[in-house]
């Protein structure tokens, strides 16, 4: 395990991005108008889709449903990198945090090349495609920040790290009010008393706002993408932006609840 003074250096970089988030709210707020209006012009068939989504994400929180990600493939990477046999989550949860850096980075990039073909796949049609990308880029999201999870020795077989993984999500398109009243909300996750009390679970009773959230930032990003053949395009960078930004949204909290919990060992 690594030394008190090495966890609080790691601790300090992890708080320093933090308050860099603090610069996005200007350009969110702005990329978010432009949707406001096409909004309205919006067909119903892709209002209809966000409202399955909704149901959906209220499933994955539940049950995990369709979403949950196969452990046996990640584990047969995390074995290979650790050098060292790799069953179950226990034997991931103690493993060098460099390393779960090197192995979150290698899976990410995987699922930012998938998230790129997606989006230029589905940029084809404009519009009409837009309501297949929608909820397949939610798939790959859930996807990615549990093999994340995973990754830091967390199980998303239980509920309640699913509902940190919404979280993770949801901190990830809020604007910077929303970011820090999710860091707050975060910030003690690692003890387990948290768990237990079912006060994360009050606190997602507005779970519904991660989906429009997540509608909402296609914002500007999609407008060209909505247009045939321009769309494969913007499509594909916006897809793979997008998974960038979550799965650094990702790294950096599990990251942090695993220095917090190996500071509580050794001190």
């Amino acid at each position: 395990m690594e030394s008190r003074d090495e966890l609080l250096k790691e601790l300090a970089i992890i708080e320093k991005w933090e308050k860099g988030q603090n610069g996005l709210w200007f350009w969110e707020k702005i990329s978010r108008l432009p949707f406001k209006i096409l909004d309205k012009l919006t067909p119903k068939f892709i209002h209809e889709k966000i409202g399955d989504l909704l149901d959906e994400i209220g499933a994955y929180v539940q049950s995990g449903g369709k979403y949950l990600t196969i452990e046996k493939n990640l584990f047969t990477i995390i074995e290979k990198e650790a050098e060292t046999p790799i069953n179950t989550v226990l034997d991931i949860k103690d493993l060098p945090l460099e390393l779960m850096d090197k192995i979150s980075k290698e899976v990410i990039e995987k699922r930012k090349k998938f998230a790129t073909i997606q989006g230029a796949t589905t940029g084809v049609g404009g519009i009409f495609t837009l309501a297949i990308d929608i909820p397949a880029l939610l798939a790959v999201s859930l996807k990615t920040l549990q093999e994340i999870a995973l990754i830091h020795g967390y199980d998303p077989n239980e509920k309640s790290e699913r509902i940190f993984i919404i979280k993770v999500l949801q901190f990830s398109m809020a604007d910077v009010v929303g970011k820090r009243a999710i860091l707050d909300e975060l910030s003690n996750y690692y003890r387990e008393e948290n768990h237990e009390s079912g006060e994360m679970m009050s606190q997602l009773q507005g779970w519904r706002e991660v989906v429009y959230t997540y509608r909402d930032q296609f914002g500007w990003k999609k407008l060209f993408q909505m247009v045939p053949l321009a769309g494969i395009l913007f499509g594909a960078i916006t897809n793979r932006s997008m998974i960038n930004d979550l799965s650094e949204a990702g790294i950096m909290l599990y990251r942090k609840r695993k220095i917090l919990e190996r500071l509580e060992v050794v001190e």
